[in-house]
């Protein structure tokens, strides 16, 4: 499935067919009337919109004739948080997500998507803003993880931990600051947090988290990739889940 749509009528029926738009890029300080109804539809979907000058637009063009519109269409559709936690009620687990703060590549989200899968966790949330959806790299890294693990991409991360959180789930994030995640009880109804490649954890959400955990390092630099610390730290959460039984 294409992931980048371009064109006003292309964009436009891509809304109205109820496609998954992600990102919305319009030439900034245009006012025709056919942009203006993309907008509109764009908003009443709750699609991000970028206004852009038209040197980013053409830099961000496949075909050459955006005429002032871009579309980033997602590959595979979103589930719902529900979907998520129904997901283990079915199987009837504890459950066991993945929260990504601002994971940017989609190289890193595709991977932790299959980590997710393979350490049995029920799902993966996203937040909207700042962060990929799930285009074709995402699907083709996931390796066919995308498939089984459902993928819920929410507004604001904040409030969906506080929700969580009211439902019985506790949540653990990936800090370098924390203590050693081998001292901690991560068994039970868990959220696994994950930061941005670079900045990590934003403040508001690790002050959010019951736990911050940190991996034990003994090399030389001082950081993993955020998909490498993802399947570390699920793969801890998985050891103690399967002691406890």
């Amino acid at each position: 499935m294409s992931e980048q749509i371009e064109g006003r009528n292309a964009v436009l029926e891509a809304f109205r067919a109820g496609r998954c738009v992600d990102k919305l890029f319009l030439l900034d300080g245009c006012q025709d009337g056919p942009v203006r109804t993309i907008a509109r539809e764009a908003r009443k979907h709750d699609t991000i919109i970028n206004f852009v000058a038209k040197e980013r637009l053409d830099q961000l063009s496949e075909t050459g004739a955006h005429q002032g519109v871009i579309a980033q269409v997602a590959a595979y559709e979103y589930a719902e948080v529900e979907d998520i936690l129904k997901k283990a009620e079915e199987k009837g687990e504890a459950p066991f997500l993945f929260l990504l703060d601002g994971i940017e590549d989609p190289h890193n989200l595709g991977a932790i998507i299959r980590t997710a899968n393979l350490a049995g966790a029920h799902g993966v949330i996203i937040p909207k803003r700042r962060a990929a959806g799930l285009t074709s790299t995402v699907a083709k890294t996931s390796a066919g993880a995308l498939n089984y693990t459902p993928v819920a991409k929410v507004t604001n991360l904040g409030k969906t931990i506080d929700e969580l959180k009211e439902r019985g789930i506790w949540f653990a994030c990936a800090d370098m600051g924390g203590e050693s995640m081998y001292n901690l009880n991560l068994t039970g109804p868990m959220g696994l947090v994950i930061g941005n490649e670079g900045e990590g954890v934003s403040r508001l959400i690790r002050e959010k988290c019951d736990y911050i955990a940190s991996i034990p390092m003994k090399g030389e630099i001082d950081s993993l990739n955020a998909s490498v610390a993802a399947g570390v730290l699920a793969y801890e959460i998985v050891r103690q889940r399967l002691n406890s039984k």
